[in-house]
């Protein structure tokens, strides 16, 4: 069978975390109740007129600089007018062709075709199988690193919310979320997988939050994206697009796109023609399905707004911005590579996500040794955050104790094993010293070779059968003489000396 290729770019709509609106005054916590976060700007009352939020532009150069983008000295905005019942002024202002940021792009690491997060073939064997949530201590395989162009990045406000809850069959409208502003990043399409769509759209929500525009809250609509999709033969000219609307998960964006491919091939395969048109993807149902037919530009009646004066970028703020300017993901992952010798897998994982960076960062500085603090916090941590549904930000042992309890380890003050066992006290109570801890419960490693050769003596001794098997060549029996020794010593003899001392009683008897 001939075989296709995707197309894919995303718009992705980031909303900038100002404590006020884009073009008037009201606030933008979330979650408050309805109309509670709308004044008469947003609810576009008559006689009211927008003022620009300054915050806003410098959030938008912020990201521009990021990208390597081309920040317009001049910029304006324009009315997009279409009618939707949470839009009350009956237009949206936005920005057409002279937007805040053109051009720029993003590093992405490609997707290598692996297996789903639940080990799973793909569904559709034209395709490749998807790739992880991200969420899992273990980084997906990657073949490469690819560069991904932006076309631009435009400053816009968002539309209100409508309600179809608990309203007796009816529909209400809540404005808290107009006039929040976004700032909308628009790919080139080089993406060529669903599982390299993910990928990019984690990167830009890593980056956001780096950057500290964004809080990054998929569940709460702070970042969401449209993927514009088409299918061709290799070499052949672009085919026709459908627009996936309101993705607001990595995951479900992977399984839209893999849906909607697989449909737009069924439908050219079978002699048809894929319609241009807006897609919603019903999570439940994995499928996509028609909202209506895709606008063009023409469609929206663009006029530049009469109320706005355009917006003129100085070089004053583009100095003033650019010394704001944080290490970026990917040079974090160069120096954690650098100077901390990681490698790139596990410098890959850390630097994802930026609560996450810094908290390693924090238990190094601290004294921790490195990889071993990257193994912590791919291991135990991650276990105990995916457990408990807490967020990097939200790990309750300081850094200076897990740095502190590397350092015991690596001196041999305690075993490994209890080394978990201090852990998850720290982890269930958030204080504590951990030098506290260990003599407090008395979890002070045994290293005394006089105390360990009697209970290694002892222990050959209760298990003559074992310890003939062993001397016969059964030298795997080892193992099963040290959990004996371990367990005699409720886990505080040292492995190491354990180890050494059964070789050496063992072989001489």
């Amino acid at each position: 069978m001939a075989r296709w290729e995707s197309v894919i770019g995303l718009e992705v709509h980031v909303q900038l975390n100002t404590v006020s609106k884009i073009f008037s005054g009201a606030g933008t916590v979330f979650g408050e109740p309805p109309n509670t976060q709308a004044c008469t700007v947003d609810l576009a009352l008559p006689g009211v007129l927008p003022v620009l939020n300054a915050e806003v532009v410098r959030q938008a150069v912020l990201f521009g600089l990021a990208v390597g983008g081309e920040i317009a000295e001049r910029c304006r905005f324009d009315r997009k007018n279409y009618f939707y019942p949470d839009l009350p002024k009956g237009y949206q202002i936005s920005q057409l062709d002279e937007p805040i940021v053109r051009g720029g792009h993003l590093m992405v690491d490609a997707d290598d075709g692996g297996l789903s997060c639940e080990g799973q073939a793909p569904r559709a064997p034209r395709l490749r199988a998807l790739s992880c949530e991200g969420q899992a201590p273990r980084a997906p395989r990657l073949r490469a690193r690819r560069r991904i162009d932006l076309t631009r990045a435009h400053l816009e406000e968002d539309a209100g919310k409508s309600l179809h809850e608990d309203y007796a069959g009816l529909t209400g409208i809540d404005l808290n979320r107009a006039g929040t502003p976004l700032l909308e990043v628009v790919s080139e399409p080089q993406l060529t997988s669903p599982g390299e769509a993910a990928a990019y759209f984690r990167a830009m929500h890593a980056l956001v939050r780096y950057l500290g525009i964004c809080d990054g809250d998929l569940s709460q609509g702070s970042m969401r994206c449209d993927a514009n999709v088409s299918v061709r033969r290799p070499g052949a000219p672009l085919g026709e697009r459908t627009e996936i609307k309101n993705l607001n998960s990595f995951r479900f964006l992977e399984k839209a796109l893999v849906f909607e491919i697989d449909r737009q091939i069924d439908i050219l395969e079978s002699g048809g023609a894929v319609d241009r048109e807006t897609l919603l993807y019903d999570a439940e149902r994995d499928e996509t399905r028609p909202m209506r037919g895709k606008e063009l530009s023409d469609d929206y009646r663009y006029f530049p707004d009469p109320d706005l004066l355009p917006v003129v970028v100085t070089q004053d703020l583009l100095a003033e911005v650019r010394a704001t300017l944080p290490e970026l993901p990917d040079a974090k992952r160069e120096r954690f590579q650098r100077t901390l010798g990681l490698d790139d897998r596990d410098a890959r994982w850390l630097v994802a996500d930026p609560d996450r960076a810094a908290y390693f960062e924090a238990v190094v500085d601290a004294g921790g040794q490195a990889k071993a603090a990257a193994n912590w916090l791919m291991g135990d941590v991650a276990a105990a955050l995916n457990r408990d549904g807490r967020p990097a930000s939200m790990i309750p042992v300081p850094a200076g104790q897990l740095a502190k309890l590397i350092e015991r380890t690596v001196d041999e003050t305690v075993s490994g094993k209890i080394a978990k066992s201090l852990f998850d006290m720290l982890w269930s109570s958030g204080e504590g010293d951990v030098d506290d801890l260990i003599a407090e419960h008395g979890l002070k490693q045994v290293s005394d070779d006089g105390a360990l050769t009697k209970v290694v003596a002892d222990i050959v001794a209760a298990n003559p059968a074992q310890a003939a098997q062993y001397r016969g060549g059964q030298a795997k029996l080892l193992g099963f003489f040290v959990g004996q020794v371990m367990k005699a010593t409720r886990g505080k003899a040292n492995p190491r000396k354990v180890n050494e001392l059964l070789r050496e009683h063992l072989d001489s008897g």
